[in-house]
């Protein structure tokens, strides 16, 4: 293992449970980071933390109170909060002529107002520790139309990108840096069941030219580095881990 890159550092991870948040919390561990993983799922989100050594909390993102308990706790625990990953996210893969509107209202609540809540309540905290870093998973479907994603996923993700863009020029001054970061598809179990279609699986592989999809190591990757003090000078930013996918 390298030398420790977030030593010292505390970090909240949402959707920490499984596929790419459980991954992130995992690698934050490994890389010294005090870590606190918070999912609605708690049989899983449990097992997650206690597996790396980081504690659970519930967390129902769309909820304020939920994120002032959950936030209260960290506090109490941790005397502060460094890093905020807003991972937490849904999807109904439904065009947006089939789209029923309580569907369209759940996915704004989970990948919209989740985040925004967070970073709402995370500020505060972070100003009064001398600063510290969000990051808000986004996707491509961020960053361009995705023919093969619904209209709905693409419109949550565009909000985010701009959201993490405005937090980062207006809280820049309080050192607290904002960033997204934009995976193509990711290899989670989630996704392996949906590949079964081998004609899905096909046209998801061709539109990467790197030619694989994205592991979920690819992914904590950038978070790692983005948490780390070497990513000092990087606010704003929109980092695409998609294999060259928006290039074209």
């Amino acid at each position: 293992m390298s030398s420790m890159r977030l030593s010292g550092k505390v970090a909240l991870v949402t959707g920490g449970a499984l596929g790419i948040g459980a991954e992130i919390a995992k690698r934050f561990r490994e890389e010294g980071a005090s870590v606190f993983v918070c999912d609605m799922n708690r049989e899983e989100g449990e097992k997650t933390a206690a597996s790396i050594g980081a504690v659970f909390i519930p967390l129902d993102v769309t909820s304020e109170e939920n994120w002032k308990t959950a936030l209260a706790t960290v506090v109490e625990r941790a005397g502060r909060l460094d890093v905020l990953v807003n991972n937490a996210g849904i999807n109904v893969r439904k065009n947006i002529e089939e789209m029923p509107m309580e569907s369209f209202d759940a996915m704004m609540a989970v990948n919209v107002k989740g985040p925004f809540i967070g970073i709402k309540h995370t500020l505060p905290i972070m100003r009064a520790g001398g600063g510290g870093v969000i990051l808000n998973m986004s996707s491509i479907c961020g960053l361009v139309g995705h023919k093969f994603t619904n209209e709905t996923y693409t419109t949550t993700k565009g909000a985010l990108t701009m959201l993490t863009k405005s937090v980062a020029v207006r809280y820049a001054k309080d050192n607290i840096r904002c960033n997204s970061v934009h995976p193509s598809t990711v290899e989670t179990a989630l996704v392996q069941t949906m590949f079964k279609d081998p004609e899905r699986k096909a046209e998801r592989l061709g539109e990467v030219p790197l030619g694989r999809l994205a592991s979920t190591a690819d992914v904590a990757n950038v978070l790692i580095y983005l948490a780390s003090d070497e990513a000092s000078f990087i606010n704003g930013v929109a980092f695409p881990v998609d294999g060259g996918l928006t290039a074209y």
